[in-house]
């Protein structure tokens, strides 16, 4: 019997856990699931006896190592700051681990050792990032294969609330970590527009934002991602003038996030401007009082201050206890009021737009997905981050995919039997290409 570790059993585990169990006896499995919280696991995996639910301590060394020394792979849905604990074991013990995170430095540190040892790291194989490089990597190799050029390369993707249960002024609802959330966009960006370097600060991000639109859902903005440039490496596009990858929202949320970046109402590091404030009110007008090149009164738009109310900024509620940042007491104000209702559908939205050119002619692919959840519980994001994991496990364990190393889904071997489960599973993109 194969062994199955996954640690984390929060909000993107769902659809994971449901896969798992659902495969467990024809494939021959155990799964065992490591949380914090029992009671989290339990109510996710619901008695089944393929299952094991472990409350563990993820510093813990031996605990740990325990745990991964007898699994055939393991699944880290863990918060990416804790990637690395689990990584240096899976390395230690030479167990293939599975991520839906970004490799950071410390994963890439690894890679000699991963490599040395015959194993697979896969990660970035959840949604954004996941999904995105598998779809985007299909179109490339195709484009290529006939010859084209690709002179234009833009990806966005979004976790959206469906138009169905949209009934709030910022169109929007958590469906994945609040924290990010918060801090979404705060390392600022760089990308790449007609063969220019763009480079812009956090207090950028948000504005302005270029809008698409989408079909049978209507508008959406959208802000740039992070660092667009090292993907232009990773897939090989360096002759695309343009390349940037982006996150999508409603226009009104941007137009108001913005406003909260310029007033810093973001910040992690404000303490000691608001320890003396009692009320969410009292705080949210410190911030307006302090906040440099902007006149509240006449440069915020009647729309924006009314989702600044309806969002209770200006409540004389007290502040949450135990809030030493304006990013905390923000982050504990959206996930009360911006929260799924169990009846809630939230909504994934993912649109590749690559323009190319064959000989003299020249052509514009559009790539898109939409994907929409049940519940509160089984959302559009925990099906699209959670499935493309355990349709790898599962590939890797019967031997499907057989690579070693350092990886993330941009080869054929990952991405076309993934994304054919995928389609199996509702998770299809539309693709139309028009001449230009």
């Amino acid at each position: 019997m194969k062994q199955i570790l996954l640690f984390g059993a929060g909000k993107s585990a769902t659809c994971l856990i449901d896969y798992l169990v659902q495969n467990a006896i024809a494939e021959n499995w155990h799964i065992t699931i490591a949380d914090i919280n029992v009671a989290v696991i339990e109510a996710k995996t619901n008695g089944a006896v393929c299952t094991t639910a472990l409350a563990v301590d993820i510093h813990n060394t031996k605990e740990r190592e325990a745990l991964i020394g007898r699994a055939d792979i393991v699944i880290s849905l863990m918060p990416p700051a804790l990637h690395f604990l689990i990584a240096q074991s899976c390395v230690a013990l030479s167990k293939n681990l599975l991520t839906a995170s970004y490799v950071d430095d410390q994963l890439k540190s690894l890679s000699n050792e991963i490599e040395k040892k015959g194993i697979l790291f896969l990660c970035e194989m959840g949604l954004d990032p996941g999904i995105d490089h598998m779809s985007a990597m299909k179109i490339i190799h195709g484009i290529k294969q006939k010859g084209g050029t690709i002179s234009s390369f833009k990806s966005h993707c979004g976790g959206l609330v469906a138009p169905e249960s949209d009934d709030n002024p910022w169109h929007y609802k958590i469906s994945w970590n609040p924290r990010n959330v918060v801090t979404a966009g705060s390392t600022g960006s760089v990308y790449r527009v007609w063969e220019e370097v763009e480079q812009i600060s956090y207090k950028e991000v948000f504005t302005d934002c270029d809008e698409i639109e989408v079909d049978r859902i209507g508008s959406l903005a959208w802000y740039p991602n992070r660092d667009s440039l090292s993907y232009i490496p990773v897939y090989k596009l360096q002759e695309a003038a343009t390349f940037i990858r982006t996150t999508l929202r409603h226009p009104a949320f941007c137009r108001a996030w913005a406003v909260l970046v310029q007033m810093e109402i973001t910040s992690d590091d404000d303490w000691d401007i608001i320890k003396n404030c009692k009320t969410v009110s009292d705080w949210f007008n410190k911030k307006i009082s302090v906040a440099s090149g902007i006149d509240f009164e006449k440069d915020i738009q009647k729309e924006i201050t009314k989702m600044f109310i309806w969002l209770g900024l200006f409540a004389e509620n007290p502040l949450p206890k135990n809030k030493t940042s304006s990013a905390a007491i923000l982050q504990h104000i959206i996930e009360e009021k911006l929260v799924l209702q169990p009846h809630d559908k939230d909504m994934v939205v993912m649109v590749h737009e690559i323009d190319y050119a064959i000989n003299n002619d020249e052509f514009e692919v559009v790539s898109s997905l939409v994907v929409k959840g049940e519940n509160s519980l089984r959302t559009a994001m925990a099906k699209t981050v959670g499935l493309p994991l355990g349709i790898a496990a599962k590939l890797i364990l019967n031997g499907t995919i057989q690579l070693t190393g350092l990886h993330i889904p941009l080869v054929k071997e990952i991405y076309e039997p993934v994304l054919a489960e995928l389609q199996l599973n509702g998770i299809t993109f539309s693709e139309i290409e028009i001449p230009i």
